[in-house]
């Protein structure tokens, strides 16, 4: 099944944490931090959204940085996705 987002959506799947530190000490899951940094899987349209125009800046396959709390959580086919605003994207990562 293939998501196609609407709009200024953008499909994500969130990149795992780090599950050892720097030097070597292995993290429990309590310990990680959610991450951050996420790959795009895919993009809307764009368009006129709330009266205005929106060009959409990300691509298929970039690496973004989203805001900690945004987005809509789904499990589609046992992989977990967010769906967010492009405007919930803070940075590509490059």
């Amino acid at each position: 099944m293939k998501l196609r987002p609407l709009a200024d959506r953008v499909v994500v799947k969130m990149i795992e944490a780090e599950e050892t530190t720097k030097s070597g000490i292995i993290l429990t899951g309590a310990a990680k931090e959610k991450p951050q940094i996420a790959q795009v899987i895919e993009v809307g349209p764009g368009g006129n959204v709330d009266g205005k125009e929106v060009v959409m800046t990300v691509k298929v396959g970039d690496r973004v940085i989203t805001s900690k709390y945004s987005g809509t959580e789904i499990k589609l086919d046992g992989e977990e996705y967010i769906i967010v605003r492009q405007n919930d994207i803070l940075a590509i990562v490059e």
